[in-house]
């Protein structure tokens, strides 16, 4: 296991890197932005994500937590990356159809790409053992999302949380939904608007999808062997 200790600890060193200049811009642009929008109107869109999120988390529960369940730390990786390459694949044709629809067909996508995504961390807890219909691996899962599409500056707080998760767990009575969504939204905003642009919508559509599913898909994989680790010690 000293392999997989250390390509962990390279992966977290790597992954606390301050982004790109261009990003770190745009994070502060989408900041401005959000500050002068009405908190009515943050409510609305933060109490749409959460009922959509909470909606794909209930039907994700008919995957078998026993067929799921893989003993070894090295079984479950191999399987995950499966499960990723395909709801990868089904994120980039719907991406790739919903960009090809221009305007209309392009917001249509970010519920579904939600959905895929939510799918694909439901099926990871089961490989790992845990069951998504309880409380607390629900909101694991949803830091995990939150690890893969934050800002250098969230990134780190949920990386300690995750790091310390028997810990924190206990004082963790409810997601923050409204930094959860603005977070998510700000990380994905210029690629999605980007995809309702007639003509090449579709191209950015296929080829974004594909990306954030590989970045959930690898966030996902180490979230998982630091909670991994931490249960064998």
């Amino acid at each position: 296991m000293n392999h997989e200790r250390e390509e962990l600890e390279q992966w977290k060193r790597r992954y606390t890197r301050k982004s790109s200049i261009f990003k770190r811009v745009s994070k502060q642009a989408q900041t401005k932005v959000n500050e002068w929008i009405p908190e009515k109107a943050h409510k609305v869109v933060t109490e749409s994500i959460k009922k959509m999120v909470e909606v794909t988390l209930k039907g994700s529960e008919w995957v078998s937590l026993q067929a799921a369940y893989r003993p070894e730390l090295q079984e479950r990786e191999v399987v995950m990356k499966e499960r990723m390459e395909f709801y990868r694949k089904a994120a980039t044709i719907e991406g790739a159809g919903t960009g090809a629809g221009g305007i209309f067909l392009g917001l249509a996508d970010f519920p579904l790409l939600l959905s895929i995504k939510m799918k694909f961390l439901s099926e990871c807890s089961l490989i790992h053992g845990y069951d998504p219909k309880q409380y607390e691996e629900r909101l694991f899962l949803l830091y995990v999302f939150q690890l893969a599409f934050s800002s250098d500056t969230h990134k780190k707080k949920v990386l300690h949380l995750i790091e310390n998760w028997e810990d924190e767990k206990e004082r963790l009575k409810e997601l923050d939904w409204k930094t959860f969504q603005q977070e998510y939204r700000d990380y994905i905003d210029l690629v999605k608007m980007l995809q309702l642009i007639p003509g090449v919508g579709a191209v950015v559509g296929a080829y974004a999808n594909y990306q954030l599913l590989d970045q959930l898909g690898e966030v996902a994989k180490f979230a998982y062997r630091i909670r991994y680790f931490h249960a064998v010690e």
